[in-house]
């Protein structure tokens, strides 16, 4: 690796770490003045980003990006105004940082407080979708953490433009112009370089394909909070409402299939299999969507175009018009299959029986399970979180969308008169 290069990451986190202990100190009033102008500066500079957006749509295109990903990578006037929407939306939030989460008083006097505080400074390494420049610096900024950002060579154009947006935010307020960064290189060996600095990088959060979280894992002396892949299955129970239940199914596949809340399995119950299947099949065929089946499933859907779906279909998070059909004899099976199968992100259940759906919630594996809904509300503004800066699929610290009290660790305040020892 070039010199200077490892000299330009080690000069981006010792500042981040110089900012993130200034960001600890500033006022809610003062942080949302900075969020104002970011929101202000997107609206602001609206025709700039659609020309730098366009510029990585065109490299897309000669790349061979598959649909999904060109619409994970899409700006148009909409979704600028739903950053700008989800920027002020952290405005109206409260801010987490100084909150005291309990405290008690001790025998001898001494009382103590376990009080929210910033994680520090957070690195995110992401791919494709620019948003996530937006989402993550206004979610570091409300919390007091200082953010390394360093976006894919998808978005290479729309990232550096965000950033701009961003660094002239900062510069116009009383926060430190060092508390957001952008990696102005997509080259790996910064990367590599990156996950060294655990002297000044407080952790790290992966969000993009499997193999770009597990190489983050895997190379990161710095902790990792991981959102590996996005399996996520769709339960149709005996009691189903099939209306509803095919109206979800179709929405939650061919949406929007390459977000990691879409669902990849379609797991039916035997008993309405033959009455359910046929007419959602072709609903999600005629929306482009390839289907792969279990034996039983291929059974049902002669005459249409099916391929056959195993272990290697089942566990694979597609992003993409493709879905997996897995017939089974009961809940116990089906709950069964998705701890099987599914990644831990997102699952769901449709049935009208309240009993099921119980033991559905109760006993399935996952950071969100739902009872007659989309897995495509799992994100952070759905869940009034002002957006997210990942989808932790992990078990500590923090599980599902991470808004803003994921972004924060704690520490005791002790308030003593006088006691020793």
């Amino acid at each position: 690796m070039p010199e200077n290069l490892l000299e330009q990451i080690e000069t981006i986190a010792k500042r981040a770490r110089s900012a993130s202990l200034s960001l600890t100190g500033a006022s809610e009033e003062e942080k949302n003045q900075a969020l104002e102008a970011i929101a202000q500066g997107l609206e602001s500079n609206r025709k700039t980003l659609l020309q730098e957006n366009k510029r990585d749509l065109n490299a897309a295109e000669d790349n061979g990006l598959s649909p999904a990903m060109v619409d994970r990578l899409k700006l148009d006037d909409t979704r600028i105004d739903a950053m700008a929407k989800g920027v002020r939306q952290l405005i109206d939030l409260p801010d987490p940082v100084g909150k005291v989460i309990e405290s008690k008083t001790r025998p001898n006097g001494l009382e103590i407080r376990k009080t929210r505080v910033p994680i520090g400074v957070i690195g995110i390494i992401y791919e494709s979708r620019p948003n996530v420049t937006i989402d993550c610096a206004g979610l570091c900024l409300k919390s007091g953490n200082a953010s390394i950002l360093r976006g894919g060579k998808e978005a290479e154009f729309s990232n550096r433009a965000l950033a701009s947006i961003i660094s002239g935010a900062l510069e116009s307020s009383s926060l430190p112009d060092d508390a957001v960064q952008l990696i102005p290189t997509t080259k790996r060996e910064a990367l590599n370089h990156l996950l060294t600095m655990d002297d000044y990088i407080h952790c790290i959060i992966p969000r993009g394909g499997e193999g770009l979280i597990r190489f983050v894992s895997e190379n990161s002396r710095i902790p990792v909070i991981k959102h590996y892949k996005g399996v996520c299955n769709l339960f149709i129970d005996a009691t189903a409402q099939l209306n509803m239940a095919q109206d979800i199914a179709v929405s939650a596949k061919c949406g929007r299939p390459g977000v990691c809340n879409a669902i990849e399995n379609l797991v039916v119950e035997k008993s309405i299999a033959s009455q359910f299947l046929p007419d959602c099949a072709r609903a999600l065929i005629e929306k482009g969507c390839k289907i792969f089946a279990d034996t039983e499933a291929q059974s049902i859907l002669s005459g249409m175009e099916v391929s056959s779906a195993g272990e290697d279909e089942f566990a694979e998070e597609f992003l993409d018009l493709r879905i997996a059909i897995k017939v089974v004899d009961s809940l116990s099976e089906g709950i069964a299959f998705i701890n099987q199968y599914g990644s831990g992100h997102s699952e769901s259940i449709i049935t009208e029986n309240p009993g099921n759906a119980e033991m559905f919630l109760n006993n399935v594996d996952a950071s969100s399970v739902y009872w007659n809904a989309s897995t495509r509300y799992t994100d952070g503004f759905e869940f009034g979180l002002g957006a997210e800066i990942g989808i932790s699929t992990d078990r500590l610290h923090a599980r599902g969308p991470m808004g803003l009290e994921e972004l924060c660790t704690y520490k005791y305040q002790i308030i003593g008169s006088g006691q020793w020892k």
